[in-house]
């Protein structure tokens, strides 16, 4: 309104200037330059010139070169048409900027697409230049009335443009809605010259699509009314579906929502096996378009909405596209709009943001895709090129070639804040047969790939979701914030890549990002490498809500050293592991012996063993340790290499080991404690060893030693030998021969109840010398029974044997064997004496008798040796 205003006054002003003036020099010659309608000769009435004179000019003042006015200096003006109204023509535009002759745009930009010269507007001059061209078109005028004219004359024009400033300043300062006005009254804008300052970026429009979420549900619900009602005129369709938009931004959203959710893509038009529509109400009523079908509907919908839109020619790499193709001498096969919203031009794409085209199916996928309205020009570039360069709307446009080279990238990329590392252009070709791609990224992402034989069209063949990989042709490893992805092709050709990935968070499957080519002449010679199904190796990126807070190892690949390896996890929470092992050529059973794991509060071990040369994988499971009921998840997978040394049959585990080796949460949670062996192997030079702890809940014990192919005399129980004292248990080995065994302990909880596994522990003796087994121990050696001498369970016959024994409680202790011992309580509470072996024809017993009765407990035997001539 204060635009309106100004100019009022304006005319007003003039118009007394002129009429005082033209009655004057009425007679005047010169007069005849002013009038550019008229000929030399003829004199302009008063009237006429008043006319002619007031705003808006129509460049009446014909200027000598000398004269002309720069086209810095200049502003557009559009001729009303003389079916608006008056206020639209009050509300003409006027710029900062000053005039200049007919027929000459704003700035050095061209006019827009679609937009001739001849539609191109006269300009009129804004500030004092204007002042000027009248002062000296009448320097012929002399006297002093001719200078009172001549000042009355500055002073209204002078006037008159101080107003028109005042009103434009009052404009600009309303968030420069001049741009409006110039839509109002159909006037184009070049792209360029609209941009004021520092380009704004579509966050800056608004910080989340949510925040349309109440507007775009309305849109969504009047879309399915109006199609109900068979409703498919352009203009009631926008009247209805913008009722509820506040700004010119809501309007220009509840058109692109509606064209989204209205209009589906016309494979069968594409295709050519029907004929396309043309028509806007034959857009509408059929409910699907090719893509000019979607921008011309938003141009119009726009224009009645009075939104500055233009549609925007060019390439895109949609549908249709084949990688690598040279554009150069291809026409153009997209279209979509640019809009003008507050002075600046953005980009938006209804078509692609309807959905996909499935061209296996040749169908329509309907998925509405947000980032395609007003989408960066940075990110847009990626996948769609105009035919002219300054709709790019970048401060560097790139030419066509880099277009083409460019890595394409789906929405999916930009939504989930991905970067492109490297490589920047699609085409890769294999070094040494390896090729590597990396991305970033800053919130946690699970990345998964494929790679397949080379089709010829970008969107064609696998689906843009997916699962997991199966691929065993690349080793993807996923860090804290990037992603890389190391890829062997299997043989020579051309393959084509494509990367998944999904929030962590989430649990959708995991969605198409970017694609690659790669260009393998020579493959690199490797052995095979076992399929990952869980995606990644290394830690997984969500391995940190599962409890697991860091490995000793990284996600690069694992060179394993004399066929033995160990892997640590530190972990936040006590956890439950289970581990997977897997070797192309290598079967379950073996697997078994190749596996030792411990569980301990806060560290999870994993002890690996390698029979066979070539790759392993190691995939480690989890789960909340006390939360039986729920399934383990994957938290890390390893990719192990051994080249070298191999773990021999006779160094493999036990093929019984159970899932918790060495102490851990199990026996801590018992009350079993202070192991002197925290480790789950113990290895053995002498072939004998001893391993305590504490019983604190004092529960009843059992244990196990065993070993494959027992080659011994005796039972490998009797290696075994256990000494119970106030809560200290001693556990002493004494192994036969060298090899791997397994030491089993079991707890009871309740009397008479069942024996539960507690650990396992694998004992590796390297000892050639066999050592002789203990004494075979019955039920009556209970807590608190000690056996000093003899420790071992084979005697050598027709000997003396020193004894000594402590034996709680006992009144009486013995050894009977071809003759009858007893020994006697020395002052330190210890049963010694000697006894006679014998020939070896009987074993030794030692026997202990407590309280009143006279039955004599067998605690243990011994064996004796058979004398040389009675073998």
């Amino acid at each position: 309104m204060d635009l309106m205003q100004a100019r009022v006054r304006a005319n007003v002003v003039l118009k007394s200037f002129f009429t005082i003036f033209l009655s004057d020099i009425s007679n005047c010659a010169s007069l005849s330059s002013l009038c550019s309608g008229s000929h030399a000769s003829s004199i302009m009435s008063a009237e006429v010139a008043i006319q002619k004179f007031s705003f808006p000019f129509k460049c009446s003042v014909h200027l000598s070169p000398q004269e002309k006015v720069t086209q810095k200096e200049c502003v557009q003006v559009k001729e009303p048409k003389p079916t608006e109204s008056k206020q639209n023509v009050n509300l003409v535009k006027l710029s900062p900027a000053r005039v200049v002759g007919e027929n000459q745009t704003h700035g050095s930009a061209k006019p827009p697409p679609g937009v001739d010269k001849a539609d191109t507007q006269p300009t009129i001059c804004t500030d004092e230049s204007l002042t000027a061209v009248v002062l000296k078109q009448n320097n012929s005028l002399k006297g002093e009335k001719e200078d009172q004219h001549l000042a009355v004359q500055k002073a209204s024009v002078g006037n008159a443009i101080a107003a028109v400033k005042k009103g434009l300043m009052k404009t600009d300062a309303r968030g420069q809605k001049r741009d409006q006005q110039n839509t109002r009254l159909g006037q184009r804008v070049p792209p360029l010259a609209a941009a004021v300052g520092k380009r704004r970026h579509r966050k800056d429009l608004f910080t989340s699509p949510e925040v349309f979420h109440r507007l775009d549900s309305q849109v969504i619900r009047t879309g399915v009314e109006l199609k109900e009602n068979c409703v498919y005129d352009v203009k009631t369709i926008v009247q209805s579906i913008t009722e509820g938009a506040r700004t010119e931004l809501e309007r220009l959203r509840s058109i692109w929502v509606w064209l989204c959710h209205n209009i589906e893509y016309d494979v069968s038009g594409y295709l050519g096996h029907s004929e396309k529509l043309s028509s806007p109400e034959e857009v509408i009523a059929a409910g699907r378009g090719v893509c000019c079908s979607y921008s011309n509907l938003c141009t119009q919908m726009c224009r009645e909405m009075d939104i500055e839109c233009q549609e925007v020619p060019g390439y895109s790499k949609g549908v249709g596209y084949r990688q690598g193709q040279s554009l150069r001498e291809v026409k153009s096969d997209h279209l979509w709009n640019a809009v003008l919203l507050e002075g600046q031009w953005f980009l938006l794409d209804a078509c692609w943001g309807a959905g996909q085209v499935d061209l296996d199916n040749k169908s329509f996928v309907k998925r509405f895709d947000d980032f395609y309205f007003l989408t960066d020009p940075e990110e847009f570039i990626d996948s769609h090129f105009p035919d002219e360069e300054r709709w790019q709307l970048l401060d560097m446009p790139i030419p066509l070639e880099e277009f083409e080279g460019r890595v394409f990238k789906t929405s999916s990329f930009f939504t989930m804040g991905l970067r492109l590392i490297k490589p920047h252009h699609f085409h890769i070709l294999t070094d040494d047969g390896e090729a590597n791609v990396s991305l970033g990224f800053t919130k946690p992402t699970i990345f998964t790939y494929e790679i397949t034989q080379h089709k010829d069209l970008l969107h064609c063949g696998a689906s843009e979701l997916k699962e997991a990989s199966s691929s065993s042709f690349g080793l993807l490893t996923v860090s804290l914030r990037s992603m890389k992805l190391q890829l062997l092709p299997p043989a020579s050709g051309l393959y084509d890549v494509k990367l998944f990935a999904r929030p962590e968070t989430a649990t959708t499957p995991l969605v198409w990002v970017c694609s690659f080519t790669v260009e393998c002449p020579v493959p690199k010679t490797t052995e095979d490498i076992p399929v990952n199904p869980h995606m990644s190796w290394g830690l997984q990126p969500f391995a940190k809500s599962l409890g697991v807070l860091g490995s000793s190892q990284g996600g690069e690949v694992i060179e394993v050293d004399d066929g033995v390896f160990e892997l640590t996890l530190k972990t936040s929470r006590p956890l439950m592991m289970l581990c997977e092992l897997v070797h192309p050529k290598m079967e379950a059973d073996l697997v078994k012996r190749c596996l030792a794991t411990q569980i301990q509060p806060d560290t999870l071990t994993c002890h690996i063993l390698c029979p066979l040369r070539g790759f392993y994988r190691l995939s480690v499971f989890v789960r909340d340790y006390e939360k039986t009921d729920v399934k383990v998840q994957n938290a890390a997978n390893f990719l192990l290499h051994c080249n070298g040394t191999i773990a021999g049959p006779d160094e493999l585990f036990p093929p019984n080991l159970g899932s918790a080796c060495g102490p851990g949460t199990r026996t801590s949670e018992a009350g079993l404690s202070k192991f002197s062996h925290n480790t789950a192997i113990v290895c053995t030079q002498q072939g004998k060893c001893n391993i305590t702890f504490y019983n604190q809940q004092d529960l009843e014990l059992h244990y196990v030693l065993s070993k494959e192919n027992n080659t011994t005399a005796f039972p490998h129980s009797r290696y075994l030998f256990c000494t119970y004292t106030d809560s200290k248990v001693t556990l002493s080995l004494s192994l036969p021969e060298p090899g791997v065994y397994r030491l089993g302990l079991y707890a009871c909880n309740t009397p008479g109840g069942d024996f539960s596994p507690m650990c396992d522990f694998v004992i590796k003796s390297s000892c050639n010398q066999p050592r002789p087994p203990f004494p075979n121990v019955y039920s009556a050696w209970v807590k608190g029974c000690v056996l000093f001498e003899p420790r071992a369970g084979l005697l050598e016959p027709l000997s003396w044997v020193q004894f000594r024994v402590r034996v709680p409680r006992a009144v009486r202790v013995s050894v009977v064997g071809e003759t009858l011992t007893d020994l006697k309580l020395n002052n330190t509470r210890i049963w010694e004496g000697k006894a006679f072996s014998g020939s070896g024809s009987l074993e030794l017993k030692l026997v202990a008798s407590s309280g009143d009765s006279t039955d004599m407990a067998v605690l243990m035997t011994f064996d004796v040796k058979l004398v040389e001539n009675e073998k």
